[in-house]
Parts: C-alpha cells; structure tokens; sequence
C-alpha cells in the first residue's frame, strides 16, 4: 500500500513537475532555455509554441483523468477534461509531426518522434471515440497507452542527461527519440493485460 502510493505521489509529482519547468521559456525564451529545438524558430516556430505550449497542459491533466474520486463525484468536470486533453495533444500531435521532421538530428530521431506523435493521437483519438460510445473499459485501456505516451515528455528529460553524459549530446538525443516512449508503451500494455478482465459498463 506505501509503496503504491508512492508510485502515485512519484506519477504525479514528475506529471506536474515537468509540466510547469516546460513553461520556462515563457519568461526566459526558447533560445535560453530549450537551445537543442531552437533551430525550429526559424520556419516552424508556430509549430515549436504549440508544442511545447500545449503538451504540458496534456501533462498536466492526464493524472486527474485517472483520479477515482474526480470520475465519480465529478463526471462532468471529467468529461470536460477530458475533451481538453484530446484537444491539446491533437494540435501538439500534430505540431509534433511537423518538429519530427524538421529535427536536426538525423533521420532516425526524426523517425522515432513522428512514430510516437502518431501514436500519440491514434491512441488518444480512439479512448476519446469509446468514451462517447460509452465503452468505458476499453476507453479505460486506451487512456492508459496515451498516457504513456503523454508520459514521454518526463522520460525523455529523465534519461537524456544520463545518455548525453554516456555518449555524447548528439547520440544520446538518437537514442532519447526512442527510449523515451517505448518502454512506455511496452509497460502500459503489461497493465492493461494484467488487470483482470471487466464487463462492459454503459453508463
């Protein structure tokens, strides 16, 4: 039980953590403070500002959407959240796609983000379309995979400063572009298949 709650207290605290340091460039600019995207300025800055503008928001609102007590005592509070939450990963998705390829990092970190910016909005999409039909299990399962993927933004910050100090920033960056988001998945679906199976709630 301690230990769970510790998970949860962890899951949450990076969740917001990362979610509000991304927002330094607010005060501090792109350049000063994200300088390895900051080539993307210079075509691509309105992609750059809806990514990084968005996707913490989608961070920030994804550990609420798994709160118990929220879905029971406040549906509509998360239904609505919901909708927030697939409205800002469609349009940082899609900002995400645009980034992957323009990187300059090389056609295979370029593949890794644009393999997981399209997942990120099939998944999302998908728990967004059950919940409006009401398969609330299944929904339940696909929420679980894009939040991995939302989880990405964490990952990636946790492990690129222990692989740049390995192999160096531009290797380390390749690496990062993959290692931040599979294991993810790879865990979520081990979730999602070890939770004992459910019947169907319509209501």
């Amino acid at each position: 039980m301690i230990l769970t709650k510790t998970r949860v207290a962890l899951f949450w605290v990076l969740s917001i953590g990362v979610a509000l340091v991304s927002w330094r460039f607010l005060p501090f600019g792109v350049e000063a403070t994200m300088s390895f995207v900051a080539h993307h300025l210079d075509g691509r800055a309105l992609a750059l500002y809806t990514h990084i503008g968005l996707a913490p928001v989608a961070l920030i609102l994804m550990p609420l959407q798994f709160t118990a007590r929220l879905r029971g005592h406040r549906p509509r509070l998360h239904r609505r959240m919901g909708r927030v939450y697939g409205l800002v990963i469609l349009l940082a998705g899609v900002a995400g796609l645009s980034l992957a390829a323009g990187t300059t990092a090389g056609p295979v970190a370029g593949l890794g983000f644009a393999i997981l910016a399209l997942l990120w909005l099939g998944t999302t999409g998908r728990a967004v379309w059950l919940a409006m039909q009401r398969r609330i299990v299944a929904h339940r399962a696909w929420m679980i995979r894009s939040a991995a993927l939302t989880f990405a933004a964490v990952t990636l910050r946790l492990y690129l400063p222990f692989l740049e100090a390995g192999f160096g920033f531009d290797i380390g960056y390749v690496i990062v572009a993959w290692l931040c988001w599979v294991p993810n998945l790879l865990v979520a679906e081990w979730l999602i298949r070890r939770r004992p199976r459910q019947a169907p709630v319509t209501a």
